[in-house]
C-alpha cells in the first residue's frame, strides 16, 4: 500500500508472524469467545499493523479495539484503516492535523459474478467498464474503490454508504480515481461538510487488487 499512499500517511503490511501476533486487553476483549480462526487472524494481523503503523508516525503502541460497526477505533488524533482479504492484511495511519481521513482495501484478483457486479456498479459505470482495456478485472477493481471510498466517508459523516451512492470514473494509465457522491446522499448527510469527491489510486497485480484514498486537512 505504500506506493498508492502519501508520505504523512504510515502504512505496515502484515508478515509471517502478525497473524499469530499479541493483541493488547482492549483488543482481545473485542473478539468474541466463538470467533472463528480466520476472524481472529484477520483481525489480530490487522492490529499488529496498526500497531507498527502508528510506531510510523513516532507514536506509543496503543490498543486499537472495534467499534460496534466493527470498524477500529484509533487513538486521539489520528486517523487510520485497516484492510484485510486471504493472505493479505495492511494498516495506515496519519496524524489528524495533516489527514482528514484515510481508505483503502485490498481485494484476491478475481472476476465478480453477475449478481455481485450489478450490487456493485451503477449503469453508467457498466458502461464506462466496457470502454476499459482488456485483461483487468474492472468490476473487483470497483468493488475496491468504492470500499476505500466508504472507509474514507464513514469515519468523516458517521452514516453508511451504499455502493449505488458513489459513480466512480477510473484513469487506467494513471491508476487513479474519482468517486463522486450522490447528491441525495450528501444532502442526508448529517456532517456539515461532507466530501462530495473522493480521489485516489489503485494497482492491479496478478494476486490483488488494491486501491487507497486520503481526505486533505479542513
Amino acid at each position: 500500500m505504500r506506493d498508492l499512499l502519501p508520505p504523512a500517511v504510515a502504512v505496515a503490511v502484515a508478515g509471517p508472524g502478525d497473524w499469530s501476533g499479541t493483541l493488547l486487553p482492549a483488543e482481545s476483549a473485542c473478539l468474541s469467545d466463538h470467533a472463528v480462526e480466520s476472524r481472529r487472524r484477520d483481525f489480530t494481523a490487522g492490529r499488529m499493523c496498526a500497531r507498527r503503523a502508528l510506531a510510523g508516525l513516532g507514536l506509543p503502541a496503543a490498543p486499537v479495539p472495534s467499534a460496534p460497526d466493527r470498524s477500529p477505533v484509533w487513538p486521539a488524533g489520528v486517523v487510520g484503516t485497516i484492510t484485510h482479504t486471504r493472505g493479505y492484511c495492511a494498516a495506515a495511519a496519519a496524524r489528524a492535523t495533516e489527514v482528514r481521513s484515510v481508505g483503502m482495501d485490498a481485494e484476491r484478483h478475481r472476476e465478480l459474478n453477475p449478481g455481485v457486479r450489478r450490487a456493485i456498479c451503477l449503469p453508467e459505470e457498466e458502461a464506462d467498464l466496457a470502454r476499459l482495456p482488456a485483461g483487468v478485472p474492472w468490476p473487483t477493481v470497483l468493488f475496491s474503490i468504492k470500499e476505500t471510498v466508504y472507509k474514507v466517508w464513514h469515519p468523516v459523516v458517521g452514516t453508511w454508504l451504499d455502493f449505488h451512492d458513489a459513480r466512480v470514473t477510473v484513469d487506467p494509465e494513471a491508476r487513479a480515481f474519482t468517486a463522486r457522491i450522490a447528491p441525495a446522499r450528501l444532502a442526508a448527510a448529517p456532517a456539515t461538510d461532507p466530501p462530495a469527491s473522493v480521489t485516489g489510486r489503485f494497482a492491479v497485480d496478478a494476486e490483488l487488487v488494491r486501491s487507497a484514498a486520503v481526505l486533505g486537512p479542513r
